[in-house]
């Protein structure tokens, strides 16, 4: 397991992107967008809450407990696009 150090998320991030909408139109990019942002912040919610939990009392707690409230705003966000996104191309989730 790696702290990150010399790894550049952000362009990994785009590069996963750029691939799952390449070929799609922009109504179907949305949708696509949409729904990664939906799943990745489910994700890290997730894995926040059971981080917070395993470290409750600890010196990093604070900063999990913070992140599981932050993200589950996120879902929130992410989810009203979602639902937005698919009702652009006629879709229902």
């Amino acid at each position: 397991m790696t702290a990150g150090g010399d790894r550049d998320y952000q362009a990994e991030a785009d590069t996963l992107l750029e691939a799952a909408t390449a070929d799609l139109c922009p109504d179907e990019a949305a949708l696509a967008l949409a729904v990664a942002i939906n799943r990745a912040a489910t994700r890290l919610h997730n894995l926040a809450r059971a981080q917070a939990a395993a470290t409750r009392g600890g010196e990093s707690w604070p900063s999990w407990a913070a992140l599981q409230n932050a993200s589950r705003g996120a879902i929130l966000q992410a989810s009203t696009c979602r639902d937005l996104a698919a009702k652009i191309v006629g879709r229902r989730r």
